[in-house]
């Protein structure tokens, strides 16, 4: 396989900033296929509130990683990264381009950079830790840290509560300090460099887009859609119902709000998660940032036969 064969495409971008249409053109021009990077369209039977690809889309490009999960599970992280690698392999047997598309800026990190290889959370633990520093002051933790782990305190705030709580806890719970199980952090790429391509918009055009995608939801079904899946079974504290499609539809049919309310809430929290993701995606290193309707889409890799150099 040619070195142009083994491009791997990030499309990333605040929520509203159109990722769905520019990756959906550059597959149909450079023959490639859509991974969805999005923590919510893997859940079956959340549609119009994750705004997941029409039917016709999908059958125009192949898709992967949507309707992956039930509404009852937890799906993560680690989960995510292992399917996308996955589906990166396959498509790359198909010799086309895999082109990892969303706004999941966790699960972007994920596949690239590994997932934190140590204990998960223990309460009591964690609790004599957290009692401790609030009686004693997180100053006397992180003496204890700066004991154990070095590194890690010199990276670290003296004041800094979680993180000093959190590497002692894994200090305990492991007998090692939380700097080694950083080291062996590894990501599912290998020796793969993905084209990272950020969508940027000015603010105002970015806050009209998302107000659209809001009215549409509504004007779509968004309200039915919520109430078939509570009347399904799905409980209100199912994983997908954190979505912010259905947060205030939720509430809409518990009588404490309207519908105006609900589409209007909706907006404002959409718009305060875009400018985290922008927050997020700004930090991410090696990203070149395009204004999407000025840009053709196929423009942003190399021409078809050119070597790629690493």
């Amino acid at each position: 396989m040619s070195s142009f064969e083994r491009i791997l495409v990030f499309i990333l971008g605040p929520t509203g900033s159109g990722k769905s249409a520019f990756a959906l053109r550059l597959a149909e021009e450079r023959g490639g296929e859509i991974i969805s990077c999005d923590s919510m369209q893997v859940y079956r039977g959340f549609d119009i509130g994750t705004d997941k690809p029409s039917a016709e889309d999908r059958a125009r490009v192949p898709h992967h990683l949507i309707d992956v999960a039930d509404a009852g599970t937890q799906f993560h992280a680690a989960d995510f990264a292992a399917l996308a690698s996955e589906a990166i392999a396959a498509v790359r047997e198909r010799e086309r381009i895999p082109l990892v598309v969303g706004g999941t800026g966790l699960y972007f990190k994920a596949l690239e950079d590994g997932l934190f290889p140590g204990p998960g959370r223990d309460e009591a633990v964690r609790s004599a830790l957290d009692a401790e520093a609030g009686e004693r002051g997180p100053e006397v933790l992180w003496e204890r840290l700066a004991a154990v782990d070095p590194a890690y305190a010199a990276k670290t705030g003296r004041r800094d509560r979680i993180r000093i709580v959190r590497a002692l806890e894994v200090f305990t719970l492991t007998g090692r300090p939380i700097s080694e199980h950083f080291k062996r952090t590894e990501g599912l790429l290998g020796d793969e460099r993905p084209v990272k391509i950020g969508l940027d918009r000015p603010r105002a055009d970015l806050y009209r887009r998302i107000e659209e995608r809001v009215d549409r939801m509504f004007d779509r079904g968004l309200i039915e859609e919520t109430r078939r899946l509570l009347a399904g079974g799905v409980p209100e504290s199912a994983a997908p119902f954190k979505a912010l499609g259905y947060k205030h539809v939720l509430r809409l049919l518990r009588g404490e709000i309207c519908p105006d309310e609900a589409a209007a809430l909706t907006k404002i929290d959409t718009r305060h998660y875009a400018k985290r993701q922008m927050t997020w995606f700004r930090k991410m290193p090696g990203v070149r940032w395009i204004q999407p309707d000025e840009t053709d889409p196929a423009s942003v890799l190399p021409a078809p036969g050119r070597a790629e150099r690493r």
